[in-house]
């Protein structure tokens, strides 16, 4: 691949790339994570696929969202990973199932159950989907050094939130201590491991347990205030991450 090929839905090539990607769904979160960064440079923005580059601390950053779902999600995966992107970080929300869960709390990711379609497409379902070690424990560091309130533990990727068992479903693995509902982080997992990408997940609680899930989302999209803090210790949470990882690699070199 020659440095000015585009990909064909990121339309992003290599000399656009960075070796770490922070991944949002919603494009509208771009921005808001670009006022985090120097050096800000709006790249593309194609379908779901918003794009800019900056840096952290120095460390040069990626920033392109992946839209809804785990088939948008493994297009910006495997398309990044070609422009040599090798550490990913998804930041998004969750719906929580336990109900010691407030909005506005993270959740880091430390496995991901498969309850969706597109990682099947790619390996039995009987693969595991699990982050990086080494992503996850740092981001576990920086969490704890930044105090901010989080939980780690294993949460699941689904396709629909409007099927007619979805307080059955929700219930069933609320039971078998699953933390969170998400729909992409499983598709992340499996496709980074089989394309030998670092991945993690970061998510923001903007559904509590309890809560109406339309009227939650309708809070969340307005700004409620508690969801909206969440967004921002996530943002500052992979951050930290990628600028603490970059330093291990510059220090064993």
């Amino acid at each position: 691949m020659l440095e000015t090929d585009l990909q064909p839905h990121i339309r992003l090539g290599r000399n656009q790339s960075a070796n770490y990607a922070l991944l949002p769904g919603d494009p509208g979160r771009v921005k808001r994570i670009a006022a985090f960064l120097d050096d800000v440079e709006e790249l593309v923005y194609n379908r779901e696929f918003c794009s800019v580059r900056g840096k952290y601390k120095g460390v040069s950053v990626l920033i392109v969202s992946t839209g809804i779902g785990g088939p948008s999600t493994g297009i910006a995966v495997e398309e990044l990973n070609k422009t040599g992107v090798k550490t990913m970080i998804r930041i998004g929300s969750c719906g929580a199932l336990q109900d010691n869960m407030k909005v506005g709390d993270l959740v880091i990711a430390q496995a991901a159950v498969r309850d969706e379609g597109t990682s099947k497409t790619y390996i039995d379902p009987c693969y595991p989907a699990v982050p990086d070690p080494d992503v996850m424990f740092a981001i576990l560091k920086c969490a704890r050094e930044l105090n901010y309130r989080h939980h780690c533990g294993i949460i699941r990727s689904h396709d629909s939130f409007y099927t007619d068992r979805e307080n059955e479903i929700d219930n069933y693995w609320s039971e078998r201590g699953v933390l969170a509902a998400d729909m992409e982080t499983a598709a992340l997992f499996v496709i980074g491991r089989l394309r030998e990408v670092r991945t993690a997940s970061i998510l923001n609680v903007v559904t509590e347990k309890t809560a109406i899930l339309e009227q939650s989302i309708n809070d969340y999209a307005s700004g409620e205030r508690a969801a909206a803090m969440g967004e921002e210790r996530e943002i500052k949470l992979a951050l930290e991450t990628f600028a603490f990882l970059s330093g291990l690699e510059l220090s064993s070199t």
